[in-house]
């Protein structure tokens, strides 16, 4: 199809649409059908036909737009989800906000009301465009068929390149079935100045990192999001080791370094390892790689980090100066950056290893002293036994979370690959992990895929069982089932005078196995904890799609924790963690 088209021939702005989505290796789409965007649907149904595309049908917009989301994680790639006028385009905004929140690239394309019905309050008619500029990196509204190969080329360069983010295209309705005479926009063929990053050195700024480094003797690396999305883990991992640099991440840095490597410190901030909160607290020289000092890491901001030096580096300017302002800045690539100071270490030999010694030993007395703990009951089953037993298996396989208790116990004890974890860090979504979960599956049909979600967050979007049935997905759904919204009662407890108004999810809860049976999925219940070995194996080695109601305390917390206008050195349930965890170990 791509090679046959006569430039005198008259195409649809539909058949435009769908063969620059392909130009652009576009594979597979999620979406849900309606009446604005029915042109384009049809126009698909010849694609797929072919098999030059296929679409995965979701069972709600909001779960299409988590499942683009996350087969863009995964993959590093565009996601492309579809959706009709109205209600199919606001169900889409939970999901698009996720994706900006988190530096996304996605391209989202809505039906409209045909261009005379534009104003007119027609039916499904809303302003989309409007709805959502406030949370995505561009937009646009095609008026006329002639733009479409380019408005689509375009949107894809700007979804990936500088911060990745969502784009949304909306299409009249008489826009997708207008002929005219097609001429295609080849990928990258686009001029847009304004929004190309400026190439520049940073060898001045790089010698002024070293001077940095020689100096300090605390030195720690702040790794966020932007540093899996510019896949330098490498690059990083080898800075680090030449430096002898100790490692914390965000939750959306997390997988950048294997959480066994010495340097490793797991995440920070207010659910982070006590020892990654001490470090930062007690560095004198913070090399923040990709991250945007969000209030979830950084606690109260004025005390972060307080003692350190900062270096900023970041592709978005925007981000520099924003919360914290930084001794040193530096605007570009997080891989080029760090590949141009390892070239300079080698070429000065400069040597800084020996400097943080003492460092490292200090840091290693505080994972001494502070440890993740596993608490363990006689009969009951904790939710960080559960997620200790996965960690035994191979990191290579991939997570999904939905938002809560169960997300930062994950977090916490799971060890995984870049790319391997998916999680809503910046919006907080609950019902993400389940459609995202389909994402990542479509991306890597022959992999683990393994959703963990709790009670609460399970039900925002559980119709998508629907969709991994229909396509038979073997995704592994383990919901950590405490019958509360684990977090919400947690601050309720510690900081409303335990007044728990309107946490509890144990009226109306389903039956999680009949459920899933209900769908054709496999359904597992576990209660007590002398059923966890057996259970946890035959989860894990179904070879269809499973769903295991995993029945744990209920009245369990997730410490560390540091609570709101507090420093990340001032965390609750530190010495209660490792009380209680003995005590249920003794008994």
């Amino acid at each position: 199809m791509l090679n046959n088209i006569n430039k005198t021939s008259l195409r649809t702005g539909a058949f435009a649409l769908m063969d620059s989505l392909v130009r652009h290796n576009v594979s597979h789409i999620f979406g849900y059908p309606g009446g604005a965007i029915l042109p384009i649907y049809d126009e698909l149904y010849a694609w797929e036909e072919k098999g030059s595309v296929s679409h995965i049908l979701g069972r709600h917009e909001q779960g299409c737009a988590h499942a683009a989301d996350a087969y863009a994680r995964s993959t590093g790639m565009v996601g492309v989800c579809f959706a009709t006028s109205g209600p199919g385009a606001t169900n889409l905004v939970t999901g698009i906000a996720t994706a900006q929140m988190d530096s996304v690239p996605m391209v989202v394309v809505t039906g409209q009301v045909a261009r005379p019905f534009i104003g007119t309050d027609a039916f499904q008619e809303v302003d989309i465009f409007g709805i959502t500029l406030p949370i995505v990196k561009h937009s646009y509204v095609v008026r006329d068929p002639r733009d479409m190969s380019k408005v689509v080329a375009e949107s894809f360069y700007l979804a990936q390149h500088g911060r990745p983010g969502p784009v949304l295209i909306d299409i009249p309705k008489d826009v997708g079935l207008e002929k005219f005479s097609y001429t295609p926009v080849s990928p990258g063929k686009i001029n847009l100045p304004g929004c190309r990053p400026a190439i520049l050195s940073h060898s001045i700024q790089i010698f002024q990192v070293l001077k940095l480094l020689e100096d300090s003797r605390q030195p720690l690396l702040y790794i966020g999001g932007g540093s899996i999305i510019a896949n330098a883990h490498d690059v990083i991992i080898e800075f680090a080791e030449v430096c002898q640099i100790p490692i914390t991440t965000t939750l959306m840095g997390k997988g950048i370094i294997d959480e066994n490597h010495e340097l490793a410190l797991g995440m920070l901030g207010m659910h982070g390892t006590a020892y990654a909160n001490f470090a930062v607290s007690e560095c004198d020289l913070l090399i923040a790689l990709g991250a945007r000092f969000d209030d979830r890491v950084t606690g109260k901001l004025d005390e972060f980090a307080c003692n350190a030096q900062v270096i900023h580096v970041d592709i978005d300017p925007a981000e520099i100066g924003k919360n914290r302002i930084p001794e040193l800045a530096i605007v570009g690539d997080i891989k080029s950056v760090v590949s141009e100071l390892l070239s300079i270490l080698q070429i000065k030999k400069v040597d800084s290893s020996m400097h943080t010694y003492a460092w490292k030993e200090r840091i290693n007395r505080w994972k001494q002293q502070y440890p993740l703990l596993v608490p363990k009951h006689i009969t009951r089953i904790s939710p960080q036994e559960i997620l200790t037993y996965l960690n035994q298996y191979e990191s290579a396989n991939y997570y999904t979370t939905d938002v809560g208790q169960h997300q930062m116990w994950a977090a916490q004890f799971l060890n995984v690959l870049p790319r391997h974890w998916m999680s809503s860090a910046g919006l907080g979504t609950m019902g993400y992990g389940l459609p995202a979960a389909i994402g990542v599956q479509i991306a890597f049909p022959n992999e683990n895929v393994i959703c963990i979600s709790g009670d609460s967050s399970f039900q925002m979007n559980l119709q998508e069982l629907g969709t991994i049935a229909q396509y038979k997905l073997p995704i592994k759904i383990l919901v950590i089932n405490n019958k509360w919204q684990g977090m919400v009662r947690q601050w309720q407890q510690a900081f409303y005078g335990e007044r728990y108004s309107h946490s509890n999810m144990s009226s109306g809860a389903p039956s999680l196995k009949d459920l899933a049976a209900a769908y054709g999925i496999k359904g597992l219940v576990m209660r007590e904890r002398r059923e966890m070995n057996n259970i946890l194996n035959e989860f894990m080695q179904h070879k269809g799609p499973v769903l295991l109601d995993c029945h744990v305390v209920e009245d369990e917390n997730c410490y560390p924790m540091v609570a709101p206008g507090k420093s990340n050195a001032q965390m609750i349930g530190i010495q209660k963690q490792q009380k209680r965890a003995y005590s249920q170990v003794r008994n």
